[in-house]
């Protein structure tokens, strides 16, 4: 007989948070875990993952309650917002569009090599696309919504197959993004501009790092402003994604984590252009820090790794081969063209976490590398816009363009 138990939100909050000390206590005494910028959240969700699949085999099922999991993604991409006034903007803008066009490429690269292999080894080519861009380049959402297309377009069901997939590359994005962007940074010899260490507010006022070691003047007052201007991007993205859905404009319905982006972006520069209320880049820093170890945390503790057991060996062959043809792309083209220089390689990190996994990872990825590397503002801005909104569009018009040649 198999067992549910419910765990509340408030344990559930907790274990949260352990898993992020689990996470930095095995990459302490993990020397290769600390020197290739393993993420803390990947580490110690795994060790929980790991403990519920142990459970689920013995047909016992842990249920937890995370509802604020969404809301602390909305935050974060909210601070990344906040931090991107016209000036950034205006000086890395050109660097949006250029990672665009390689992530594009990407697209049509992965769903080729899906494809490929699919029909190598005696698969339907749809299962190709689902271990291509679907799933990996587009997350677990894109995945069910292509799973719920090829059933009722097709009669072909690929919504496990297509979950196994998401999991898997959302696993594998978070690995490899370490180790292939500090083997750039080390073989390279490259620095950020902005220096490695602790205090760069101090020099810097207006840098979010993104490091969970930066010291930070903040205050009462600055963290419960900085909070509420950024629950007001968060409940104005759900408002928005309601507004929309009904009014039912198809072209501006996006995932709700880019209006929260982009309400951030809008406050910015309103605030910057009218001199009138600033936001407080370190209380955007500390919270935004917080909020994106804990939603990936959250993401990481509740993965079903059972449905990794479960898949076919040609499905595994396929994602591990392209696990190695993203790594060796990120390694040797995303890295030049980007410029071949330190926000490069942390670029080519995120490439490497939203290339398999989600925008997240890709961010996870990179904050991982800046909080022993130095900061990396131009990645924090490039990757996350791509990530976010870009990339969801030219995959759509690449899957189709498979989809049309293949029938």
């Amino acid at each position: 007989m198999h067992t549910t138990y419910t765990i509340d939100e408030l344990e559930s909050f907790l274990i949260a948070i352990f898993v992020l000390f689990i996470g930095h206590s095995i990459n302490r005494h993990v020397r290769v875990f600390r020197q290739y910028n393993i993420p803390e959240p990947i580490v110690g969700g795994l060790v929980v993952a790991a403990g519920v699949a142990f459970l689920h085999f013995q047909n016992i099922s842990l249920d937890f309650s995370l509802s604020l999991q969404n809301t602390l993604m909305l935050m974060f991409f909210s601070t990344i917002g906040l931090s991107a006034n016209y000036k950034l903007l205006l000086s890395g803008g050109k660097k949006v569009f250029i990672f665009l066009g390689v992530a594009s490429i990407y697209i049509v690269i992965q769903n080729a090599v899906g494809v490929s292999l699919a029909n190598l080894l005696g698969l339907d080519p749809i299962m190709g696309l689902i271990a291509g861009s679907i799933t990996l380049s587009g997350g677990h959402g894109t995945g069910v919504a292509w799973s719920q297309t090829f059933a009722e377009n097709y009669g072909i069901n690929t919504l496990e197959f297509a979950m196994a997939a998401a999991t898997f590359g959302l696993i594998m994005g978070g690995i490899i993004g370490g180790p292939v962007a500090q083997r750039l940074i080390g073989k390279h010899n490259l620095v950020s501009r902005y220096g490695i260490g602790r205090k760069h507010h101090s020099e810097h006022p207006h840098l979010v790092t993104y490091d969970q070691l930066e010291e930070d003047q903040v205050t009462a007052k600055t963290i419960l402003e900085t909070l509420f201007v950024l629950l007001l991007c968060v409940a104005g993205s759900k408002w928005l994604t309601l507004w929309i859905s009904q009014s039912g404009i198809a072209w501006l319905k996006m995932p709700d984590f880019v209006y929260a982006l982009f309400l951030g972006v809008i406050i910015a520069n309103i605030t910057e252009l009218t001199r009138g209320y600033k936001p407080h880049t370190e209380s955007i820093d500390v919270i935004g820090t917080v909020a994106l170890s804990l939603f990936l945390s959250m993401a990481l503790m509740t993965l079903k790794l059972w449905e990794i057991f479960d898949l076919a060996i040609p499905l595994l062959v396929i994602l591990l081969v392209q696990t190695a043809v993203l790594a060796v792309f990120a390694y040797f083209v995303t890295f030049k063209v980007m410029g071949s220089n330190y926000d490069a390689a942390v670029i080519t990190g995120g490439h490497c976490g939203f290339g398999m996994g989600a925008t997240p990872t890709a961010v996870m990825n990179m904050g991982a590398l800046v909080s022993r590397t130095g900061p990396s503002p131009q990645a924090f801005m490039v990757v996350p816009i791509v990530g976010a909104f870009f990339i969801d569009i030219v995959n759509l018009i690449v899957l189709q363009g498979y989809l049309s040649f293949m029938k």
